[in-house]
């Protein structure tokens, strides 16, 4: 579980989805695997939950 930002109360796991990030000096990209969280208090909010280098 993951905590909102603004609350910190624990938000309930929607979904996820991965995407691509912009390249870093040496012209390599990050993936990005984002989840979409829904919080009891604020409404939704995003949060990366892993980065890898392809």
């Amino acid at each position: 579980m993951a905590k909102c930002p603004k609350c910190t109360a624990e938000g309930k796991f929607r979904k996820k989805w991965k995407m691509a990030g912009r390249p870093d000096k040496q012209g390599k990209r990050l993936e990005l695997e984002i989840g979409l969280f829904d919080c009891p208090k604020c409404g939704a909010f995003r949060k990366a939950l892993s980065k890898r280098k392809i």
